[in-house]
Protein backbone atom coordinates (compact mmCIF):
# COMPACT_ATOMS: atom_id res chain seq x y z
CA UNK A 1 0.00 0.00 0.00
CA UNK A 2 1.20 3.35 -1.09
CA UNK A 3 2.61 5.43 1.97
CA UNK A 4 0.94 8.80 3.05
CA UNK A 5 2.61 12.05 3.74
CA UNK A 6 3.02 13.06 7.55
CA UNK A 7 5.15 15.74 8.04
CA UNK A 8 5.30 19.00 6.08
CA UNK A 9 8.78 18.83 3.46
CA UNK A 10 9.49 22.30 4.69
CA UNK A 11 8.96 22.45 8.46
CA UNK A 12 8.64 18.85 9.45
CA UNK A 13 4.72 19.89 10.99
CA UNK A 14 2.49 17.10 11.07
CA UNK A 15 0.04 17.36 7.37
CA UNK A 16 -3.32 18.12 7.87
CA UNK A 17 -6.08 17.98 4.86
CA UNK A 18 -8.04 21.10 3.54
CA UNK A 19 -9.99 21.45 0.59
CA UNK A 20 -8.81 23.72 -2.66
CA UNK A 21 -10.78 23.86 -5.69
CA UNK A 22 -13.28 21.50 -4.62
CA UNK A 23 -10.37 19.15 -4.01
CA UNK A 24 -8.96 17.48 -1.09
CA UNK A 25 -5.27 17.78 -0.36
CA UNK A 26 -2.14 17.55 1.84
CA UNK A 27 -2.06 21.08 3.80
CA UNK A 28 0.74 22.39 5.94
CA UNK A 29 -1.08 25.09 9.07
CA UNK A 30 2.43 26.65 9.17
CA UNK A 31 3.88 27.04 6.22
CA UNK A 32 0.50 27.82 4.40
CA UNK A 33 1.79 25.08 1.94
CA UNK A 34 -0.46 22.91 -0.60
CA UNK A 35 1.36 19.71 -1.44
CA UNK A 36 0.13 18.03 -4.82
CA UNK A 37 -0.34 14.65 -5.94
CA UNK A 38 -0.09 14.12 -9.66
CA UNK A 39 -0.08 10.71 -11.52
CA UNK A 40 3.83 9.27 -12.12
CA UNK A 41 4.76 8.84 -15.72
CA UNK A 42 5.10 4.51 -16.26
CA UNK A 43 6.63 3.97 -19.66
CA UNK A 44 5.99 0.95 -21.64
CA UNK A 45 7.18 -0.49 -25.53
CA UNK A 46 6.02 -3.28 -27.53
CA UNK A 47 8.62 -4.44 -29.89
CA UNK A 48 7.37 -7.24 -32.28
CA UNK A 49 8.75 -9.67 -34.40
CA UNK A 50 7.25 -12.29 -36.87
CA UNK A 51 3.91 -11.44 -34.89
CA UNK A 52 5.86 -11.87 -31.70
CA UNK A 53 5.58 -9.69 -28.87
CA UNK A 54 8.28 -9.07 -26.46
CA UNK A 55 7.20 -9.82 -22.65
CA UNK A 56 9.21 -9.90 -19.21
CA UNK A 57 7.98 -12.20 -16.47
CA UNK A 58 8.03 -9.51 -13.05
CA UNK A 59 10.33 -11.12 -10.61
CA UNK A 60 9.30 -8.52 -7.80
CA UNK A 61 5.65 -7.12 -6.88
CA UNK A 62 3.70 -5.75 -7.63
CA UNK A 63 2.32 -8.88 -9.52
CA UNK A 64 5.11 -11.05 -9.42
CA UNK A 65 5.25 -13.57 -11.62
CA UNK A 66 2.95 -12.28 -14.14
CA UNK A 67 4.16 -10.84 -17.60
CA UNK A 68 4.30 -7.60 -18.78
CA UNK A 69 5.40 -5.31 -21.35
CA UNK A 70 9.01 -3.95 -20.77
CA UNK A 71 7.88 -1.05 -18.63
CA UNK A 72 9.59 1.12 -15.86
CA UNK A 73 9.27 4.64 -14.41
CA UNK A 74 10.63 7.82 -16.29
CA UNK A 75 13.22 9.42 -13.81
CA UNK A 76 13.60 13.11 -13.71
CA UNK A 77 14.92 15.34 -16.00
CA UNK A 78 14.69 12.29 -18.51
CA UNK A 79 13.23 12.29 -21.73
CA UNK A 80 10.19 10.30 -21.98
CA UNK A 81 11.43 8.23 -25.01
CA UNK A 82 14.69 8.07 -23.73
CA UNK A 83 12.71 6.63 -20.61
CA UNK A 84 11.25 3.90 -22.71
CA UNK A 85 14.12 2.87 -24.49
CA UNK A 86 15.93 2.66 -20.86
CA UNK A 87 13.60 0.12 -19.76
CA UNK A 88 13.77 -1.50 -22.90
CA UNK A 89 17.40 -2.03 -23.01
CA UNK A 90 17.44 -2.94 -18.93
CA UNK A 91 15.14 -5.10 -18.81
CA UNK A 92 15.67 -7.16 -22.59
CA UNK A 93 18.98 -6.17 -23.04
CA UNK A 94 17.83 -5.20 -26.49
CA UNK A 95 18.47 -1.34 -27.95
CA UNK A 96 15.27 -0.04 -29.73
CA UNK A 97 14.30 3.19 -31.64
CA UNK A 98 10.94 5.05 -30.91
CA UNK A 99 8.62 4.58 -34.08
CA UNK A 100 5.51 6.06 -32.34
CA UNK A 101 3.27 6.75 -29.24
CA UNK A 102 0.68 4.24 -29.38
CA UNK A 103 -1.61 4.82 -26.58
CA UNK A 104 -2.09 6.97 -23.23
CA UNK A 105 -4.00 5.13 -20.14
CA UNK A 106 -4.35 6.29 -16.70
CA UNK A 107 -3.96 3.68 -14.00
CA UNK A 108 -4.27 3.02 -9.94
CA UNK A 109 -1.92 1.40 -8.23
CA UNK A 110 -2.44 0.39 -4.92
CA UNK A 111 1.70 0.88 -4.66
CA UNK A 112 2.21 3.64 -6.40
CA UNK A 113 -0.89 5.79 -6.12
CA UNK A 114 -2.14 7.08 -9.72
CA UNK A 115 0.14 6.43 -12.74
CA UNK A 116 -0.05 7.51 -16.15
CA UNK A 117 1.03 4.86 -18.59
CA UNK A 118 2.81 5.72 -22.00
CA UNK A 119 2.96 3.04 -24.59
CA UNK A 120 5.29 3.05 -27.49
CA UNK A 121 5.72 1.41 -30.45
CA UNK A 122 9.79 0.66 -30.73
CA UNK A 123 11.90 -1.64 -32.75
CA UNK A 124 15.00 -3.46 -32.48
CA UNK A 125 18.34 -1.86 -33.55
CA UNK A 126 20.75 -3.73 -31.40
CA UNK A 127 21.15 -5.84 -28.42
CA UNK A 128 20.83 -9.05 -27.98
CA UNK A 129 17.59 -10.30 -25.79
CA UNK A 130 18.17 -11.25 -22.20
CA UNK A 131 16.53 -10.84 -18.83
CA UNK A 132 17.46 -7.87 -16.77
CA UNK A 133 17.80 -7.87 -12.90
CA UNK A 134 13.95 -7.18 -12.39
CA UNK A 135 12.96 -9.39 -14.53
CA UNK A 136 12.75 -13.56 -14.37
CA UNK A 137 12.73 -13.77 -18.20
CA UNK A 138 12.52 -11.74 -21.69
CA UNK A 139 10.46 -13.91 -24.47
CA UNK A 140 8.68 -13.37 -27.63
CA UNK A 141 5.07 -14.40 -27.43
CA UNK A 142 3.11 -15.02 -30.48
CA UNK A 143 0.49 -12.41 -30.73
CA UNK A 144 -2.49 -14.41 -31.00
CA UNK A 145 -1.05 -16.66 -27.91
CA UNK A 146 -0.24 -14.10 -25.11
CA UNK A 147 -0.42 -14.54 -21.80
CA UNK A 148 -2.49 -12.83 -18.89
CA UNK A 149 -0.77 -9.27 -18.51
CA UNK A 150 -0.03 -7.48 -15.23
CA UNK A 151 -1.48 -3.90 -15.60
CA UNK A 152 -4.99 -3.14 -17.92
CA UNK A 153 -2.81 -0.51 -19.64
CA UNK A 154 -0.68 -2.96 -21.36
CA UNK A 155 -3.32 -5.01 -22.01
CA UNK A 156 -5.40 -2.20 -23.92
CA UNK A 157 -2.37 -0.92 -25.43
CA UNK A 158 -1.36 -4.69 -27.16
CA UNK A 159 -5.14 -4.92 -28.41
CA UNK A 160 -4.63 -1.60 -29.94
CA UNK A 161 -1.32 -2.68 -31.71
CA UNK A 162 -2.83 -6.12 -32.72
CA UNK A 163 -5.71 -4.49 -33.90
CA UNK A 164 -3.50 -1.90 -36.20
CA UNK A 165 -1.61 -4.54 -37.68
CA UNK A 166 -4.40 -7.25 -38.99
CA UNK A 167 -4.67 -5.49 -42.23
CA UNK A 168 -1.10 -5.59 -42.24
CA UNK A 169 -0.41 -9.39 -41.83
CA UNK A 170 -3.33 -9.74 -43.55
CA UNK A 171 -1.54 -9.20 -46.83
CA UNK A 172 1.38 -10.74 -45.64
CA UNK A 173 -1.11 -13.97 -45.73
CA UNK A 174 -2.14 -13.39 -48.93
CA UNK A 175 1.41 -12.98 -50.26
CA UNK A 176 2.46 -16.21 -49.20
CA UNK A 177 -0.57 -17.90 -50.46
CA UNK A 178 -0.49 -16.21 -53.61
CA UNK A 179 2.78 -17.09 -53.98
CA UNK A 180 1.91 -21.49 -52.41
CA UNK A 181 -0.59 -21.37 -55.73
CA UNK A 182 0.77 -19.24 -58.00
CA UNK A 183 -0.18 -21.76 -61.38
CA UNK A 184 3.10 -22.68 -63.50
CA UNK A 185 3.06 -21.20 -67.31
CA UNK A 186 2.18 -24.33 -68.75
CA UNK A 187 -0.73 -24.82 -66.05
CA UNK A 188 -1.80 -21.21 -67.05
CA UNK A 189 -1.52 -21.91 -70.67
CA UNK A 190 -5.09 -22.74 -71.30
CA UNK A 191 -7.13 -20.56 -69.07
CA UNK A 192 -8.66 -17.46 -69.03
CA UNK A 193 -6.07 -15.70 -67.22
CA UNK A 194 -4.09 -16.01 -70.22
CA UNK A 195 -6.36 -15.29 -72.70
CA UNK A 196 -6.44 -11.96 -71.02
CA UNK A 197 -2.96 -11.61 -70.74
CA UNK A 198 -3.13 -12.18 -74.42
CA UNK A 199 -5.95 -9.02 -74.81
CA UNK A 200 -4.05 -6.87 -72.79
CA UNK A 201 -0.95 -7.23 -74.52
CA UNK A 202 -2.68 -6.45 -78.00
CA UNK A 203 -4.67 -3.63 -76.53
CA UNK A 204 -2.12 -2.12 -74.47
CA UNK A 205 -1.81 1.19 -76.16
CA UNK A 206 -5.84 1.48 -76.05
CA UNK A 207 -5.71 0.91 -71.85
CA UNK A 208 -2.76 3.26 -71.66
CA UNK A 209 -4.49 6.37 -73.79
CA UNK A 210 -8.10 5.83 -71.86
CA UNK A 211 -5.89 5.62 -68.77
CA UNK A 212 -3.95 8.88 -69.24
CA UNK A 213 -7.32 10.64 -69.88
CA UNK A 214 -8.57 9.93 -66.87
CA UNK A 215 -5.45 10.09 -64.18
CA UNK A 216 -4.56 13.84 -65.37
CA UNK A 217 -7.92 14.55 -65.06
CA UNK A 218 -9.41 12.72 -61.88
CA UNK A 219 -9.40 15.04 -58.91
CA UNK A 220 -8.19 11.49 -56.65
CA UNK A 221 -5.27 11.93 -58.74
CA UNK A 222 -4.45 15.80 -58.70
CA UNK A 223 -0.45 15.53 -58.75
CA UNK A 224 -0.41 13.47 -61.67
CA UNK A 225 -2.55 16.14 -64.02
CA UNK A 226 0.77 17.84 -64.35
CA UNK A 227 3.29 15.39 -65.26
CA UNK A 228 4.14 14.64 -68.59
CA UNK A 229 2.01 12.59 -70.61
CA UNK A 230 5.33 9.94 -71.86
CA UNK A 231 6.44 9.45 -68.59
CA UNK A 232 3.15 8.72 -67.28
CA UNK A 233 3.06 6.06 -70.33
CA UNK A 234 6.24 4.41 -69.81
CA UNK A 235 4.52 3.85 -65.98
CA UNK A 236 1.57 2.29 -67.37
CA UNK A 237 3.24 0.25 -70.00
CA UNK A 238 5.62 -1.03 -67.60
CA UNK A 239 2.73 -2.32 -65.09
CA UNK A 240 0.32 -3.78 -67.72
CA UNK A 241 3.51 -5.86 -68.94
CA UNK A 242 3.99 -6.76 -65.29
CA UNK A 243 0.50 -7.98 -65.62
CA UNK A 244 0.27 -10.08 -68.45
CA UNK A 245 2.93 -11.87 -66.94
CA UNK A 246 1.91 -12.30 -63.47
CA UNK A 247 -1.87 -13.63 -65.10
CA UNK A 248 0.27 -15.79 -68.08
CA UNK A 249 2.11 -17.27 -64.81
CA UNK A 250 5.95 -15.81 -65.84
CA UNK A 251 6.17 -13.02 -63.32
CA UNK A 252 6.67 -13.80 -59.47
CA UNK A 253 6.42 -11.71 -56.17
CA UNK A 254 9.85 -10.87 -55.94
CA UNK A 255 9.74 -9.00 -59.21
CA UNK A 256 6.63 -7.26 -58.40
CA UNK A 257 8.39 -6.31 -55.11
CA UNK A 258 11.21 -4.85 -56.38
CA UNK A 259 9.21 -2.75 -58.97
CA UNK A 260 6.44 -1.46 -56.40
CA UNK A 261 9.14 -0.78 -53.61
CA UNK A 262 11.04 1.32 -56.22
CA UNK A 263 8.39 3.20 -57.62
CA UNK A 264 6.85 3.93 -53.96
CA UNK A 265 10.39 5.64 -53.06
CA UNK A 266 10.52 7.40 -56.68
CA UNK A 267 6.52 9.07 -55.88
CA UNK A 268 7.76 9.75 -52.51
CA UNK A 269 10.67 11.66 -53.23
CA UNK A 270 9.11 13.40 -56.44
CA UNK A 271 6.49 14.70 -53.54
CA UNK A 272 3.44 12.98 -54.06
CA UNK A 273 0.61 11.85 -52.06
CA UNK A 274 0.77 8.60 -51.20
CA UNK A 275 -3.52 8.47 -52.07
CA UNK A 276 -2.74 9.76 -55.27
CA UNK A 277 -0.14 7.21 -56.61
CA UNK A 278 -2.68 4.51 -55.14
CA UNK A 279 -5.69 5.92 -56.81
CA UNK A 280 -3.50 5.94 -60.22
CA UNK A 281 -2.71 2.47 -59.76
CA UNK A 282 -6.47 1.54 -58.75
CA UNK A 283 -7.52 3.46 -62.05
CA UNK A 284 -5.47 0.92 -64.20
CA UNK A 285 -7.63 -1.85 -63.10
CA UNK A 286 -10.54 -0.33 -63.70
CA UNK A 287 -9.40 0.75 -67.23
CA UNK A 288 -8.54 -3.01 -67.85
CA UNK A 289 -12.02 -4.33 -66.60
CA UNK A 290 -13.89 -1.49 -68.88
CA UNK A 291 -11.96 -1.93 -72.24
CA UNK A 292 -12.46 -6.08 -71.42
CA UNK A 293 -15.88 -5.57 -70.60
CA UNK A 294 -16.67 -3.39 -73.85
CA UNK A 295 -14.97 -5.55 -76.06
CA UNK A 296 -16.96 -8.49 -74.53
CA UNK A 297 -13.90 -10.57 -73.43
CA UNK A 298 -15.92 -11.92 -71.20
CA UNK A 299 -18.07 -13.94 -72.62
CA UNK A 300 -21.20 -14.60 -70.25
CA UNK A 301 -21.35 -18.46 -70.82
CA UNK A 302 -17.67 -18.69 -68.99
CA UNK A 303 -17.70 -21.10 -66.22
CA UNK A 304 -18.50 -19.72 -62.77
CA UNK A 305 -15.25 -20.96 -61.32
CA UNK A 306 -12.80 -19.75 -64.21
CA UNK A 307 -14.41 -16.14 -63.42
CA UNK A 308 -13.35 -16.23 -59.41
CA UNK A 309 -10.24 -17.56 -60.78
CA UNK A 310 -9.94 -14.19 -62.60
CA UNK A 311 -10.97 -12.09 -60.28
CA UNK A 312 -8.58 -14.27 -57.58
CA UNK A 313 -5.52 -13.44 -59.61
CA UNK A 314 -6.17 -9.91 -60.63
CA UNK A 315 -7.15 -9.00 -57.27
CA UNK A 316 -3.49 -10.33 -55.78
CA UNK A 317 -1.67 -8.61 -57.93
CA UNK A 318 -2.78 -5.16 -57.32
CA UNK A 319 -2.89 -6.13 -53.50
CA UNK A 320 0.81 -6.76 -53.71
CA UNK A 321 1.44 -3.66 -55.81
CA UNK A 322 -0.54 -1.58 -53.83
CA UNK A 323 1.65 -3.24 -50.79
CA UNK A 324 5.10 -2.75 -52.02
CA UNK A 325 4.44 0.79 -53.11
CA UNK A 326 3.53 1.65 -50.01
CA UNK A 327 6.33 0.08 -48.69
CA UNK A 328 8.20 1.96 -50.98
CA UNK A 329 6.63 5.06 -49.16
CA UNK A 330 7.42 4.03 -45.85
CA UNK A 331 11.32 3.62 -46.53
Amino acid sequence: MKKQRKHCLYCGEIITKKYEDGVQRDYCGVCHTFFYENPLPVVSSIVESSRRILLVKRERPPFKGYWCLPTGFAESGENIESAALRELKEETGIRGRIVKLLDVESYKSRFYGDLLFLTFVAEQVGGKLAAGDDCAQAKFWPANKLPPLAFRPNKIAVDAYIKSRRDYWAIFDSIKEADEHTPSPRTAKDSLTRRLASFINKNKNEIIHHWLDDVITNPSTEEYHCVDRRVLDNICDKILSQITLWLGGLHDISQIKKFYTKLGRERKKSGFKISDALSALSLIRKHIWMFALAQDVLQKNLELYVTFELQRRMTIFFDLATFYLTRGYEE
